[in-house]
Parts: structure tokens; C-alpha cells; sequence
């Protein structure tokens, strides 16, 4: 049988609706993390969405810049209905393309899903070392969660899933 025809593209500002709606039931399971619908639509230039032949989205997946040489793959999932059949596994080697081709040379994620990310060549981060001191200076007066959380403040850990941190050194990348 052969693979299926996924087609990735930028999200347009109609797909946030349906990429919350996905999110939606996810958050309420404790996978991933929902946000105002506000958040949704300021971040749309930073998803990629995955679509079968009929056009309807079945994956999605964000890169968020954080630094000249850091970003961070968020809110990647698949339609129920599309699991196991490598829809992630395209929308994350199109969001790692995007980094690469920003000039980012790490890339790091927040996951329950560790086995798939290693597929991909994620390893498990113990610490921030990737970072030299001035970044992570710099980085701490982002008010964004998600640095807080990559960096592992304290400020985050009450609000934590208990997901993993991972990263890719894309210069190393399979």
C-alpha cells in the first residue's frame, strides 16, 4: 500500500480555528498546553499545517524562535484518525527545514512523546548547556512561558505538564 499524500503548507488564519479545536481536547487530556484564541491567531505565521488530498487539516505544528541559534517545536499533533501514519513525523521535518533555513541550529521541544521525537533525532535535555551565560541572561527577561519553561525556572514548575524536554542540534540532524 502506498503512503498517502500529506501537503504542508504555512496556516492561514482560518486554520486556527481548526487547529484549537484539535488542541482543544489534547489540552483537556494534559498533552498539550491550550491558549487563548487570541494566541492562536498572533502565532499563525509560526504554523505549518498537514493536509490529506480532500484539504483538510490533519496536523499541525508550530516553530517559535527564540533566540538567533534557538527555537522550540510547539503544539505539534495529528487528527485523531491520522495516527501512526507519519503525518507527524512530515509537519516536524518541515518545522526543522524552517529552522534550519532561519539559521537556527537548535531546536527543542516539551514532550510526553519522547520515543517519536528520538526517532527524529532529538536527544533528553538535562540542562541548558547549549546556551552560553549571556543568552540565558537575556532569555530570562522573556516573558514567554515557554522560555520559562526551557529554562527550567522555578516560577513554571507548579504549572508544568511533567513532559520531557528534548533537542536537536540541527547540525547533526539525520
Amino acid at each position: 500500500m502506498g503512503r498517502m499524500e500529506i501537503t504542508v503548507r504555512p496556516a492561514r488564519t482560518k486554520d486556527m480555528r481548526v487547529i484549537r479545536s484539535m488542541v482543544q481536547p489534547l489540552a483537556s487530556d494534559r498533552v498539550l498546553l491550550d491558549k487563548d484564541k487570541v494566541a492562536y491567531f498572533e502565532a499563525v505565521q509560526e504554523f505549518l499545517v498537514a493536509e490529506n488530498p480532500d484539504g483538510d487539516i490533519i496536523g499541525f505544528g508550530a516553530l517559535h524562535v527564540m533566540w538567533e541559534d534557538l527555537a522550540e517545536v510547539r503544539t505539534l499533533a495529528t487528527a485523531d484518525s491520522y495516527q501512526g501514519q507519519g503525518v507527524g513525523g512530515v509537519v516536524l521535518n518541515a518545522l526543522l527545514d524552517k529552522a534550519e533555513a532561519l539559521g537556527v541550529e537548535h531546536v527543542f521541544c516539551l514532550t510526553f512523546e519522547t520515543s517519536f521525537f528520538q526517532r527524529h533525532g532529538f536527544k533528553i535535555m538535562d540542562d541548558q548547556s547549549v546556551l552560553d551565560p549571556e543568552v540565558f541572561n537575556q532569555l530570562l527577561r522573556s516573558t514567554d512561558e515557554g522560555v520559562a519553561e526551557f529554562l527550567d525556572l522555578a516560577r513554571v514548575k507548579p504549572n508544568t505538564l511533567g513532559n520531557t524536554r528534548m533537542i536537536i542540534d540541527l547540525v547533526d540532524r539525520p
